[in-house]
């Protein structure tokens, strides 16, 4: 075998073996390539998930805090007295009428507007209910028909000129649950006999309750 001939076998032993370590090492710095991005792509995924997470989080204190700013000032502007019910809230407002009368007063519909509001705002898809009240002046029927028409009166109010979407049902309790016992016709604290109390029944609203609750 002469010089060129040994040196031709030298290159074809070597030259698999070279490829062999040369294919190995492509390898690995392709899987240690694909492990940096597969790392930073982990990253980029917590890190939008920890930003997402937090942006909610401040949506939801915000959101949370403009309620309670608004429930407030159904307690401070207009008198409303808010409880947190099991399945939802109690609003009672002082929307009150006149002896024997159904209509609704003027200087009741600003808290009407308000209260449609926050319902509207923050318990869509809510079931409002409309108990109408009577001072204990006349018989049972009359007073459950009467205050019947009462809430009827809120009731339609709120669907028409308050622009609440959601279902409205109207009850009357007549001359029941009375808040100034005896009070009727122009007896001090009788027209607080003649009102509406409002319940809202949703899942928001029995959340927020017991949010308001735990807080207060």
């Amino acid at each position: 075998m002469n010089g060129h001939t040994k040196m031709f076998a030298a290159i074809a032993l070597v030259a698999p073996v070279m490829a062999g370590c040369a294919t190995k090492g492509f390898v690995r710095e392709h899987v240690a390539a694909e492990a940096v991005r597969a790392d930073a792509h982990t990253d980029s995924s917590v890190s939008a998930e920890r930003s997402a997470r937090m942006s909610a989080d401040s949506s939801l204190t915000q959101d949370v805090a403009s309620l309670r700013k608004d429930l407030d000032s159904l307690r401070t502007e207009y008198g409303a007295k808010i409880t947190a019910l099991e399945n939802g809230m109690q609003f009672a407002l002082p929307v009150h009428f006149a002896y024997n009368d159904a209509t609704i007063r003027d200087e009741d519909k600003a808290a009407l507007d308000r209260f449609s509001k926050v319902v509207t705002k923050y318990y869509p898809g809510s079931v409002i209910t409309v108990e109408g009240f009577a001072d204990p002046a006349g018989g049972v029927k009359y007073n459950l028909d009467l205050s019947k028409r009462r809430a009827g009166s809120v009731q339609s109010y709120l669907s028409s000129t308050g622009g609440v979407t959601d279902e409205i049902r109207a009850v009357g309790y007549g001359k029941t649950r009375l808040v100034v016992p005896n009070a009727s016709g122009d007896q001090p604290g009788a027209d607080q006999n003649r009102r509406v109390v409002f319940v809202v029944e949703s899942a928001q609203a029995a959340a927020s309750g017991v949010a308001m609750t735990s807080q207060q």
